[in-house]
């Protein structure tokens, strides 16, 4: 059976789709299909248009009355619709629509997501004062600024959405002289773990704490009361997926609900912080003028503190999965970084010591949503600011990491390490609806356990494995790629560091408590290597998937592109 070609969007004057009739694919000039993207996929082709009734190559089809008698392409209509330009012979493609405020939003947005609110303790409990604590805080946010400003380079010189994914790819694969089967395999083994387990399991967990904390502003009877788990985890599968319908309409809406919701948060914790300076002026200084006093001496203990606070600061790096829909990343990207980072480590500080302006260590320690009962003591009557304030930043965060994941899953599957309806965007919204579905799925999936948070802890340090990799390929392309054009070039000292910094919080956790989910959580990464040899390596694919992939184009008007917009 030929693959069947056409746009999905032709339809008669009562509205009904028209017959598609299968017809021989052709090649639109104007695609460019990228070397092991896997050209001659099956399914429609989103470079072609429909007329009365027959599917035709859309170089024949440019006259008026074209795709409906429009004058119009389906890319045409849906950048004017979105308020982009559509590419160069209309092909199918994302669209750059995320300015500078919106990417300070989307990083700010999901790095503050609701541990600063409900259980800051972690890292207070593990150095055993409160001076080292905002000292490893403060640490910890240098590092992370570090680690984005090598970001901002790699952004810069593979200016291709996927992050981690795109730079694994460019550094060990695509720049080598000489293409070997190992090649690929980082990139692969990195969207193995993110796109089917860190990424949709972070999203669902989110979306638990979301819930949670929005039942809490219902509850008549205070915020102690028993909300039952079956509610939690309904209305966690509403947040889903209500996100996944925001960034699967709109970019546009998906970046104006992301810059709202950060406001929000950031309203909140000016709200925290000027509490606890006018605490502070009143005197209440008794619980901060212990400083450095029982401070841990153990290596150990200081490792993980550090690793507890560098969580609080994960999401650094989001920015860099959405390059390709970042306008003028060339600028916006280091920019959005270098004002994001600072204010996220200048917000976690001012609220720490707002926080222990009003409580004890002990009562810090004790409480299991820090915000709560810093806005009952603080508060009165407005406490219910918090948990509404939780709600909010929970909400901005969860849309953040469903837009990012998105687009990790749409360049894997771009570049054949993922099914290829999955690199599929909708003809009219040009968004990547079938990755932000299949993402949104994993979740739904991931909510009904009650323990997936402790299934991320042990694979939370794969996250620093990754990091580490990242600034090991920009280390690798200052050799390969020296030649290339770097819009933005960070000290080779500074990639260096982070990546020591990366072993060193990779090993120390293992050594210092050594568990069998380390050893299973390993073996979850080595096992992609199953699916990599046959599928992409050798290419093999089951005779089933072509009608699997016309069948979803056809259910979600989605069709493939291998064209990237211009980063001008």
């Amino acid at each position: 059976m030929a693959p069947v070609v056409g746009s999905l969007d032709s339809c008669d004057q009562s509205g009904r789709y028209l017959h598609l009739a299968p017809q021989p694919a052709h090649r639109h000039e104007g695609v460019r299909v990228r070397e092991g993207s896997g050209s001659g996929r099956p399914g429609l082709q989103g470079a072609e248009v429909q007329t009365e009734g027959r599917l035709t190559s859309s170089n024949a089809t440019k006259g008026p009355g074209a795709g409906g008698g429009s004058g119009r392409t389906p890319a045409a209509a849906a950048a004017t619709l979105e308020g982009g330009v559509a590419a160069p012979d209309d092909a199918i493609n994302l669209q750059r629509r995320v300015g500078l405020i919106s990417g300070v939003a989307l990083i700010v947005g999901t790095m503050i997501g609701s541990g600063i609110f409900v259980s800051p303790k972690g890292l207070l409990q593990r150095t055993e004062s409160v001076g080292l604590s905002l000292v490893v805080w403060a640490a910890c946010g240098v590092l992370s600024l570090l680690g984005a400003l090598s970001y901002a380079e790699l952004g810069t010189l593979v200016a291709e959405s996927g992050g981690e994914y795109a730079y694994f790819n460019e550094a060990f694969h695509r720049s080598r002289p000489s293409k070997t089967w190992y090649g690929p395999v980082p990139a692969f083994l990195f969207s193995w773990v993110s796109i089917l387990l860190l990424k949709p399991s972070g999203l669902a967990i989110i979306a638990l704490t979301c819930a949670e904390y929005s039942s809490r502003l219902f509850i008549l009877g205070g915020s102690d009361c028993h909300i039952p788990g079956v509610s939690v985890k309904l209305l966690a599968s509403c947040v889903i997926v209500l996100i996944t319908f925001i960034n699967s309409y709109s970019v546009n809406l998906a970046t104006k609900v992301q810059n709202i919701f950060t406001a929000a948060k950031l309203v909140a914790i000016v709200i925290i912080v000027v509490g606890g300076m006018i605490k502070l002026a009143q005197g209440n200084t008794q619980y901060l003028e212990k400083g450095f006093e029982g401070s841990t001496t153990s290596a150990g203990n200081i490792a993980t503190a550090f690793y507890s606070g560098l969580w609080a600061y994960d999401g650094w790096n989001n920015l860099n999965y959405v390059t390709e829909e970042l306008k003028n990343p060339y600028k916006n990207l280091p920019r959005a970084i270098i004002i994001g980072l600072p204010l996220v480590t200048v917000c976690y500080l001012l609220v720490n010591v707002s926080y222990l302006a009003v409580m004890s260590t002990e009562e810090l320690l004790s409480s299991e949503t820090v915000a709560v009962t810093f806005g009952n003591r603080v508060l009165g009557w407005a406490a219910f600011l918090m948990p509404l304030a939780v709600t909010l930043s929970t909400f901005g965060a969860a849309n953040g990491t469903a837009f990012t994941s998105g687009r990790l899953c749409f360049v894997a599957a771009r570049e054949g390490h993922m099914v290829d309806v999955l690199s599929y965007v909708h003809t009219k919204k040009l968004t990547p609806s079938p990755a932000l579905l299949f993402n949104a799925a994993i979740a739904l999936v991931m909510v009904v356990p009650s323990n997936i948070g402790s299934l991320i802890d042990f694979f939370g340090f794969t996250a620093w494995i990754f990091y580490g990799g990242a600034m090991l390929a920009l280390i690798v392309m200052r050799f390969t790629k020296k030649d290339s054009k770097r819009p933005y070039k960070v000290p080779i000292i500074i990639p260096i560091v982070v990546l020591i910094m990366s072993f060193f919080l990779v090993v120390l956790p293992i050594i210092d408590s050594p568990q069998i989910e380390y050893l299973y959580a390993t073996l979850f990464i080595v096992a992609g290597l199953i699916f990599y040899f046959p599928f992409v390596h050798f290419q093999k694919s089951l005779p089933i998937m072509g009608h699997v992939t016309t069948f979803f184009q056809l259910l979600l008007e989605v069709v493939p592109t291998d064209v990237m917009p211009d980063a001008a």
